[in-house]
């Protein structure tokens, strides 16, 4: 136990979707887990440029106005922030809606601070299919045009809730590397917004990473996952790929347990389901509650604890908790 707490808190712990950050008194909890850097969500499916810029808006008065936080630019962010015991927020977009049908805006987010372009979230948008759309066309002439300048800017480009035609399409359009910042394996957990092998071996022959996700649809279909069934997630690509391209997408969200009581949990997936993002078919209804260990990211060094258990080498672990990120971010996002 007081080895593993060690290897937590020596590594780079890098979590890549945080949709509970954007309520930002959950902030802490990631620094209580020893979070190194995570990537709150600034904006979703719904939106546009205004409300864009706003979020980003939002997050650079918050680093601003604390000597705890910095917005991550490049990789050498996150190092320092882990010297000076800092944490690093990764801006990240989930959907492309906050670039409207206007390209140039990629300049101006990227100059902002945006560092994450997710293409889709589960609908069709004018770049491509999603993950739970009807149809699965693949990437549309305005996708090649966003991808292209995202490589052009250094931005990373993300398959998450994306479908998988469009997302191949982007592994072959993309000139660096691709990540799916959270989905499980559809071979361990056969649900639609896990990624199949084929997806899996192309974002990993890009040099890209996927996150393992905790929400609960994404392991088992009912009740409360286990640890290791988060961990045999990691395993499953790990076979497939290669250690080196695992790391943690955890996807905790303000519509889970304990954050949210169960009503109100309930209320969140309705609108949802109403607003078509979620499918009933895909997204069984709340209660919510991640992994037994990692409920909640203050417990997120339960984790390293059962890595090693698990008979995961020292390195590997670091690898998994950010290490594979990292080597991502620098190839793409520079020193």
């Amino acid at each position: 136990m007081t080895n593993a707490r060690t290897l937590h808190d020596g590594a780079i712990v890098i979590d890549m979707t945080c949709p509970l950050a954007l309520q930002t008194k959950y902030v802490d909890w990631y620094r209580e887990g020893g979070a190194t850097a995570i990537a709150p969500t600034i904006i979703g499916a719904s939106g546009n440029a205004r409300s864009g810029f706003t979020a980003i808006g939002g997050w650079q008065r918050y680093a601003r106005e604390r000597d705890d936080t910095i917005i991550v630019t490049r990789a050498s962010d996150i190092t320092s922030a882990q010297a000076e015991g800092k944490l690093g927020l990764i801006l990240h977009c989930q959907g492309s809606a906050l670039i409207e049908d206007e390209i140039d805006l990629v300049d101006a987010y990227h100059a902002a601070g945006l560092r994450v372009v997710q293409l889709t979230y589960n609908r069709k948008n004018l770049v491509g299919d999603g993950a739970s759309e009807r149809t699965d066309a693949g990437l549309s002439y305005f996708g090649v045009r966003l991808i292209e300048r995202l490589n052009t800017l250094g931005l990373l480009v993300d398959c998450a809730h994306t479908g998988e035609r469009t997302s191949l399409d982007a592994v072959e359009a993309s000139s660096a590397p691709v990540i799916i910042s959270h989905a499980n394996a559809r071979g361990v957990h056969d649900s639609r917004r896990n990624v199949s092998d084929e997806l899996i071996r192309a974002i990993a022959a890009s040099g890209g990473v996927i996150g393992t996700v905790g929400f609960p649809p994404l392991l088992v279909w009912e009740g409360q996952p286990t640890l290791d069934t988060f961990i045999d997630d990691m395993a499953y690509k790990a076979d497939l790929v290669g250690i080196d391209h695992i790391g943690l997408g955890i996807d905790y969200y303000l519509g889970q347990h304990p954050v949210e009581d169960d009503q109100s949990a309930r209320i969140r997936y309705d609108n949802l389901v109403r607003a078509g993002l979620w499918r009933p078919d895909e997204y069984p209804p709340p209660p919510y509650k991640f992994p037994v260990g990692i409920e909640t990211p203050k417990t997120l060094p339960n984790l390293t604890v059962r890595l090693l258990e698990r008979g995961f080498g020292e390195d590997d672990v670091r690898k998994i908790l950010g290490g594979n990120w990292m080597r991502t971010f620098l190839e793409v996002w520079g020193d």
